[in-house]
């Protein structure tokens, strides 16, 4: 872990050339560098640099990963998802399932590593290091210094943990966090996911592929609690389909 922030911290503060190297807003990129993923969508820009890594299922190969963290980048994702898979079992649990009924599902096929650099900033009351919002994935494993976040909601028995990051306050220390996102395979899968139900308590959401989710994601930006955009109106008839969002 210590590897991991250490690498990142490297990365954003090297040499101006192997961040150009990779900068870019191609989202179909599996490694790339930029600042607010959102920046024409959303309303205001945030004090941030990203570093995005796709590990899984089809990981980047390790020649274009930046020299900074290519040694730990691989390790690191082997043992989050370790945790992450611990996880998903006490969930499904606790939920009166199988302890491998959300792994079953695909809730950790896919793994993104989204590095923030939050870098000192000068007028912090002026602006955030990342504004409201939920994550978009079924679950987040948080690797930071100063803030945290996790995610899985399933017909708000798990409700989304709504947070957002101060600007940097510190007049000479950037800081670092490293958020493991698990979803489905993107690419692959074309699953309705919607709530897991019980026959007792009526969906509140209607499903959705989990692309179809991350497309809106991208096109609103970091806009409050991304499930609100499927709340079901109460009266409105819907198939139970079995899921987690």
């Amino acid at each position: 872990m210590a590897g991991m922030l250490e690498g990142v911290r490297r990365f954003n503060e090297g040499p101006a050339e192997a961040k150009q190297a990779i900068y870019s807003r191609d989202q179909a990129r599996k490694v790339r560098f930029a600042s607010n993923f959102d920046l024409f969508s959303s309303a205001a820009a945030n004090w941030r640099d990203t570093l995005f890594f796709h590990l899984a299922p089809d990981p980047a190969p390790s020649q274009e990963l930046p020299e900074a963290v290519r040694d730990v980048v691989t390790e690191y994702g082997k043992a989050v998802t370790k945790v992450a898979l611990s996880v998903l079992e006490l969930l499904s649990e606790s939920l009166g399932l199988s302890s491998d009924h959300l792994r079953d599902m695909g809730c950790a096929e896919n793994l993104n590593a989204v590095c923030q650099y939050y870098p000192p900033c000068p007028e912090p009351y002026l602006t955030w290091g990342t504004k409201r919002h939920t994550d978009p994935g079924f679950l987040t494993v948080l690797l930071q210094d100063g803030m945290g976040g996790l995610q899985l909601v399933s017909n708000d028995q798990f409700r989304s943990v709504e947070h957002r990051v101060l600007a940097n306050k510190s007049k000479d220390t950037a800081r670092v966090s490293v958020a493991s996102f698990f979803n489905t395979d993107m690419e692959r899968s074309t699953r309705l996911y919607g709530p897991i139900t019980d026959g007792r308590n009526p969906p509140i959401y209607r499903s959705v592929t989990a692309r179809d989710f991350i497309a809106t994601f991208n096109r609103i930006g970091l806009d409050g609690r991304s499930l609100d955009h499927y709340r079901l109106d109460q009266h409105t008839p819907t198939p139970a389909v079995e899921g987690c969002e």
